[in-house]
């Protein structure tokens, strides 16, 4: 009984926990890890989380499953709490700190997805597209250039439109070519990931890691290096997979929309304005991004005026692309932190705390938490260490920052970049062709734990 108890203790940090704390989680928590009803909640959100990794094969979106598993925890958290002297308190202080967290996260996903899809929709990624599917580039050249391309564009944008983006531009030039898809989506996936790794915006995990005030904005900009090496060397190790040949050109030509490159130029006064916010005035980034958004509506409104063309105006309303944003994705983060929030408030992410931070060490536990986020996602991942809010230095920060960023990409599952190629790919690329190439990747993410240590170690 107390080794099924300790699994399930370690399945309920670490597969299901997510949290993005601003100052660490709810101290204050119902203590009741050994009861039915908790270990109930674990089993629930296990259940729910299988369902979203077989979402490839049950065509299921991941949202379904957590927001039920969400409202059936905190079910149980109440009926916990009722049995707990100071239980109510603790279940309404528990409740409004999720909702704060999921709040900041929401506004903040938002905006860029309304930028992005903005972006989208006046046509910025299918010119880029047309540009380098007209040029001509050989399969190997055409295989590095998708590769940089992902890496320096995943910081800005984030890992998943820029891999869909580079993905269309493989499919383009070489779609006729199973082996050459295969191995440039891998090679997409690790660089979209890697490049995500060293910017606050790049991914969830590090925007959690930046809005935790766990590492200053500028912080992140020392993981680069380590960064490189995890793309770097699996990227020549594939490279000779990679077919020597030249496939024919296409001549298709996109131009941008008008107000495309200014909509560019916003988007990034809008993140200028969110690091703004936080670094001078100690606000929370999602005030600057929302701040940022009204630059979006009042250019909307210029072309609105200024544009003589109707149908253009008509398609440039900015509230399609609310509409347009994925909601999936964003109810999905929700299912995800109160289902965690609520295990965390039963008590068991302070008892995985223990046994990961203070048994294993932190170096040991954060090299894990890279691992499995290729199997689980790093979201839940990074979350959960986040509620757990273990005494760690910014070096040990930075590092779950980059083992949660870049595990991910051993698996195919490992990270919405993968999950969403092998959507794109039409059976070209998918979870064994990804897994035969796993052993590089890891390579990679073991190089670049070590180039971390040795850059930014003490």
């Amino acid at each position: 009984m107390k080794a099924l108890k300790f699994c399930l203790v370690i399945l309920s940090g670490l597969i299901t926990a997510p949290a993005w704390a601003s100052s660490g989680g709810v101290s204050a928590t119902l203590d009741m890890t050994g009861s039915a009803l908790g270990i109930t909640a674990i089993v629930l959100f296990a259940i729910a989380y299988c369902l979203v990794i077989a979402e490839e094969f049950i065509h299921m979106r991941k949202s379904k499953p957590v927001m039920l598993a969400a409202g059936l925890i905190w079910v149980l958290v109440a009926l916990i709490a009722m049995q707990v002297e100071g239980g109510e308190a603790i279940l309404e202080a528990a409740i409004d700190h999720n909702l704060k967290e999921y709040s900041e996260l929401f506004l903040f996903l938002l905006t860029a997805m309304i930028y992005i899809n903005a972006m989208t929709e006046r046509d910025v990624f299918e010119a880029l597209r047309s540009f380098l599917v007209s040029r001509g580039f050989g399969y190997k050249a055409l295989f590095w250039i998708t590769g940089i391309l992902a890496f320096f564009i995943s910081p800005i944008a984030d890992n998943l439109t820029t891999a869909l983006l580079m993905g269309a531009v493989v499919l383009a030039v070489g779609g006729d070519n199973v082996k050459f898809v295969s191995v440039a989506f891998v090679n997409i996936v690790v660089a979209a990931n890697a490049g995500g790794a060293f910017s606050p915006f790049g991914d969830i995990t590090t925007l959690m890691v930046w809005q935790a005030n766990k590492a200053e904005f500028t912080d992140f900009f020392v993981l680069f290096w380590p960064s490189v090496v995890n793309f770097i060397i699996p990227a020549v190790i594939m490279s000779f997979a990679v077919p020597n040949e030249t496939p024919s050109v296409s001549s298709d030509s996109v131009q941008m929309k008008r107000g495309a490159l200014i909509i560019c130029g916003l988007f990034i006064c809008t993140i200028a304005t969110a690091v703004s916010f936080k670094q001078f005035l100690h606000l929370p980034p999602f005030l600057g991004m929302m701040t940022g958004l009204s630059y979006l509506f009042m250019f909307s409104y210029y072309i609105k005026i200024t544009t003589p063309h109707s149908q253009d105006v008509a398609e440039f309303n900015i509230f399609t692309k609310v509409a347009k944003a994925e909601w999936d994705t964003l109810l999905f983060f929700f299912g995800v932190i109160f289902c965690v929030g609520g295990l965390g408030t039963i008590g068991y992410l302070g008892a995985v705390s223990e046994v990961m931070y203070e048994g294993w060490g932190a170096t040991n536990a954060n090299i894990v938490a890279g691992v499995l986020s290729a199997i689980v996602d790093n979201i839940p991942v990074m979350f959960a260490i986040l509620s757990m809010s273990p005494d760690m230095d910014l070096y040990q920060w930075l590092l779950v920052t980059l083992t949660a960023g870049v595990g991910g990409s051993m698996l195919s599952v490992g990270s919405a970049a993968g999950v969403a190629l092998m959507g794109q790919s039409q059976g070209k690329y998918t979870f064994f062709s990804h897994m035969k190439w796993t052993w590089a990747v890891a390579l990679g993410y073991a190089a670049s734990i070590y180039t971390h240590y040795l850059i930014n170690g003490t």
